[in-house]
């Protein structure tokens, strides 16, 4: 199959493209900036907010799948730059869906667990966003640009995501792994619970995505709902870190320009039941995330 894929330098869209590649499809990435990533597939460097340029890359690529992870996606830097967050995450979303449409391309779009109020988590796919804060809203947005725009569509929603090496700035788990080996103390949310995905794997639920050309909305993201300091203290144990080095605190305790929410995580039900690509376990997801460190470490 032939593929685009967004957002080809970050972290989860540099994974995509190489497990398309190995996959044996033809792969073209779009990212801004220079080709940061290694790998066999093409790639062209679009702002995704030009629409006209959007358009004329992935007509010339002539996919039969569009992958979707490229997004602004510091929240308290949305905060406060409401028109850069809307232009990432929803006008250029509604750039890339109206171009695969117009290829006749399937769509596959990563969202996030954000959508949600956090009020009640872990959330299934049928739950009801209420999003709070513009990195939130300008998501959700996304999404509904996703669906107008290309009908039949997936949502892919995932969370926390983390991989080494980090694929530009530093992801939850590569900093806190910069962090801890280095010997310094880290603040953690002890009362925000969560979803971690090991990028690798959720790079590999959006490729069945888009191979089988599924739609509707999807949980793509760790099999396991914990809280922040029970994830820290488990990658401690992994690593070798000294655990001692976690202060647990209450977000309250700290003035973020953006809400965020706390009891959320997302169920993953419905993929371990219909994709072969099955959510991990954090014990899993951290020996892979430990073994791409060491490995890392010793090229």
């Amino acid at each position: 199959m032939r593929f685009v894929v967004t957002g080809a330098n970050g972290l989860v869209g540099s994974r995509v493209c190489e497990q398309l590649t190995g996959r044996g499809h033809e792969v073209v990435g779009l990212g801004r900036g220079p080709r940061r990533t290694g790998g066999t597939h093409g790639y062209v460097e679009v702002d995704l907010t030009r629409e006209p340029d959007v358009a004329a890359a992935i007509a010339q690529a002539r996919p039969e799948a569009v992958i979707h992870p490229a997004s602004m996606t510091e929240v308290d830097a949305c905060e406060k730059d409401p028109d850069a967050a809307y232009a990432a995450n929803v006008h250029a979303t509604a750039a890339v869906a109206r171009a695969a449409r117009a290829a006749g391309a399937h769509l596959v779009h990563v969202s996030t667990d954000y959508v949600f109020d956090g009020d009640a988590g872990p959330y299934s796919e049928e739950a009801l966003p209420n999003p709070r804060g513009v990195y939130a809203l300008t998501k959700h947005m996304g999404e509904q640009a996703a669906r107008v725009f290309a009908p039949g569509c997936a949502i892919a929603r995932t969370a926390v995501v983390y991989g080494w090496p980090a694929a530009g700035r530093p992801n939850f788990g590569a900093w806190l792994v910069g962090a801890l080996e280095k010997g310094q103390p880290v603040k953690l949310f002890e009362d925000q619970v969560v979803s971690p995905s090991f990028a690798d794997s959720v790079a590999t639920m959006l490729v069945e995505l888009g191979e089988r050309k599924l739609g509707g909305v999807w949980n793509t993201c760790g099999g396991t709902v914990i809280d922040r300091v029970g994830f820290g203290r488990a990658l401690c144990e992994v690593f070798g870190f000294d655990a001692s080095l976690i202060t647990p605190t209450r977000m309250a305790d700290l003035k973020l320009a953006s809400p965020r929410p706390l009891r959320s995580g997302l169920k993953t039900d419905k993929v371990r039941a219909e994709l072969e690509a099955r959510p991990l376990e954090l014990s899993e997801s951290l020996a892979r995330f430990h073994a791409a460190w060491k490995a890392h470490r010793a090229s």
